[in-house]
């Protein structure tokens, strides 16, 4: 990426611009949140990296705005641009409704034009107006159900807003590859030590760039989107999101799955392809998250009707919890001890 961003020179003709950045377009995510953005007003210059390319990464250090999903993915690189080029960027989420609407308002009122404020409740009005019976009508049947997830990135922390959409609690929740930042905010960083691991990977140092750095806001109107509620380059992680008495692990393996069941009873599961059908077997339903079992799109309005729309299905038809696994009607082994059977 230090290769190619920088490179280009094409400057966005509408008047607001974003990249979107840690957007991997899982089941076509990345397509809905255009999608919406687009139906602002905003021109996306680039993803960084579901259905981005070269030829828009290029231009990507001429965007007015990034947008970060995927914190543990790619925070380096927005604040790496931000040294560089001096775009802001802000911590989004567009998995849930209410977090949809949020992230859409946060950027508004970062550029601080009513024209876009007032366009962007318009285009939000006009997407809860069309979902709002189904969401309702798969609330009805999700509502007091409880979910466990471990998934990388930012998902964990993610679907547990979209799950709370509809009347759902997530009860176990766990990342993959995370650092302590992407459970507790970006404020412990100071207090991380490198590891082993960390100490294999090249350091990149960055400087404003003499010709292509643009400062977009003074500390003073830094300050003043604070108080607004819309926090700069920071992230505060998952944990603030969870109720007191769930469980939050870190990069737990099977047995500490099984156990987690066992102990909290979730209703359904959220984890990846090799976790997904040992879980099954155990009688609980359980959907990948790393291709959403080939449906979605789960990110925007609509990707939350698809998502309540397949919970619903999977909690409803647990053929996993109606069948009775053959090692528990037989012995799982026959032999002779002593020649005595």
């Amino acid at each position: 990426m230090r290769h190619i961003i920088g490179t280009g020179d094409r400057k966005s003709k509408a008047k607001y611009s974003l990249n979107i950045l840690g957007e991997y377009n899982i089941g076509g995510d990345g397509w809905e949140q255009e999608r919406i953005l687009k139906r602002i007003g905003y021109d996306i210059v680039s993803v960084f990296t579901g259905d981005g390319s070269y030829d828009t990464m290029k231009n990507s250090h001429l965007a007015d705005l990034n947008l970060v999903m995927c914190h543990r993915s790619i925070n380096y690189v927005a604040q790496m641009m931000k040294t560089k080029y001096g775009i802001d960027w802000i911590k989004v989420n567009f998995i849930g409704v209410g977090s949809t609407c949020k992230t859409l308002r946060m950027i508004a009122q970062y550029f601080n034009d009513p024209e876009l404020i007032a366009k962007t409740e318009e285009v939000i009005a006009d997407e809860l107006e069309s979902i709002s019976d189904d969401i309702e009508y798969y609330k009805s049947k999700l509502k007091g159900k409880t979910a466990g997830i471990f998934v990388g990135g930012s998902r964990a922390h993610h679907y547990q807003l979209l799950l709370r959409d509809f009347g759902m609690e997530t009860v176990i929740a766990g990342y993959e590859f995370a650092h302590r930042d992407d459970y507790e905010g970006r404020d412990i960083i100071p207090q991380i030590k490198p590891d082993a691991d960390s100490k294999n990977i090249e350091e990149i140092s960055v400087s404003p760039d003499e010709n292509l750095y643009k400062e977009r806001y003074t500390g003073e109107e830094v300050e003043e989107l604070k108080k607004k509620g819309i926090e700069l380059d920071t992230y505060d992680g998952m944990i603030p999101d969870m109720k007191k008495g769930y469980v939050v692990v870190d990069d737990y393996n099977m047995f500490e799955t099984d156990e987690l069941i066992k102990s909290m009873k979730p209703d359904i599961f959220f984890s990846g392809i090799k976790d997904k059908y040992a879980i099954q077997k155990a009688g609980v339903v359980s959907r990948q998250m790393h291709s959403y079992d080939y449906s979605g799109p789960y990110a925007g309005f609509n990707g939350a009707v698809n998502f309540g729309r397949d919970v619903t299905m999977s909690i409803y038809t647990n053929a996993w919890a109606l069948t009775t696994p053959p090692w528990k009607t037989a012995p799982l082994l026959e032999g002779k001890i002593g020649g005595e059977e």
